[in-house]
Formats: C-alpha cells, structure tokens, sequence
C-alpha cells in the first residue's frame, strides 16, 4: 500500500512541475553573437528539409524551423497542420551577412524544393506547405523577384509566393534539427543546380 501511495505521490509532483503553456522555447546558441546576423525567412514545404539543406550553407549560423503567415497567435504544430492557422511551415535562416549573401541564400532555397508546385512539396500537400518567400524589406523582395524571372526565362512556371514577414513562431524542441538528430535525409526535398 505504501508503494502505491509512494507511485501516487511521484506522479502528483511531476504533474505539477509540468508546464503546460503554450510557449516555445528555442535556446540560442551561447557561441553566436546574434547582434551581428542578419534573418531570412522561406517556406518550401516540410520545415525539416529546408532547413536540413539551409544550415550546410557557409555563413548560415542556425536555422530554426517554425510557422510565419498565419491569423493565430503562437500555433500548435497540429493545428497547423490541418490547416486551421493559416501559416506555413518556415525556416528563420540566421546568417552572417558578411560570409553569405541573402541573394545566395534565395537561390539555394529555390534549388532545394520545387517552386513549380502549386499545392505543397512533394507528397506533404495542403496549404500549410506552400512555397512562399517572406521578405523583409525591399531589397529582399527584390531579390526573389529577380530569381523568380529567371526561372520564367529559365521555363519554370514558378507557384513560389512573396510575402511580407509577420510574426514567426519557432516550432517545438522536437522538429529543431530533425534530421541531423535522427540521422535520416529529407524525403521531399533534393538539390538540383538550376542558377549559374
């Protein structure tokens, strides 16, 4: 009988101790100094390829895979994915800009999805896996404009979107570096050259 009430007790304190909030917490890395980077924000699919391949880029610092572009203040992942947000799946690329141009980061995320797909990535479809650059000011949107051109020159019918940021929302710790933690490779997204 003790041995249950024992169990009970345990069980009651570590019920207590849980934190139930809807906050994410995404540690940063203590080695980073984040005052001297710059942040990119793209959509191409699961978040996990597009980070997979993002962060082997020299000058990306971290990548963190999250939500951007929809009505519901800090989104559960499950309600994204059913489509009740209206977010993406987006990486937040921090990058140094002094090693890594933003135009070569927006090059290397259009090498590493199909941007011609309309209706998700692969076999993810949905709303919540649409191609979408979200752009910061400008400058950047310029940018993805000018790459998207090409790839019109190029004959791509491009479905990729731009969009001004908005508020992102980091994922859980559970889809931070999924494939680097779980040793498997994206299953939707591959590198193809398509720029010179």
């Amino acid at each position: 009988m003790n041995k249950i009430l024992i169990a009970v007790a345990l069980a009651l304190l570590v019920f207590v101790n849980m934190d139930f909030t809807k906050e994410i917490k995404v540690p940063k890395n203590k080695n980073i100094d984040y005052e001297n980077t710059n942040k990119a924000y793209f959509a191409g699919g699961c978040f996990w390829g597009v980070e997979h391949f993002l962060e082997k880029q020299k000058g990306v610092i971290d990548v963190i895979s999250g939500f951007m572009g929809g009505t519901v203040e800090n989104p559960d992942y499950y309600d994204v994915v059913r489509g009740k947000t209206g977010h993406v799946e987006t990486v937040e690329v921090i990058y140094d800009p002094n090693e890594v141009s933003y135009r070569t980061l927006a090059k290397l995320f259009f090498e590493i999805h199909d941007p011609t797909q309309k209706d998700g990535q692969g076999p993810d479809i949905g709303s919540q896996y649409l191609s979408v650059v979200f752009y910061g000011d400008e400058k950047e949107k310029q940018v993805a404009i000018d790459l998207i051109n090409i790839l019109g020159i190029k004959g791509y019918d491009v479905a990729t979107t731009l969009k001004e940021n908005s508020t992102f929302y980091p994922a859980s710790g559970y889809h931070q570096n999924y494939y680097a933690r779980n040793g498997k490779t994206p299953y939707c997204h591959v590198y193809k050259k398509i720029f010179d």
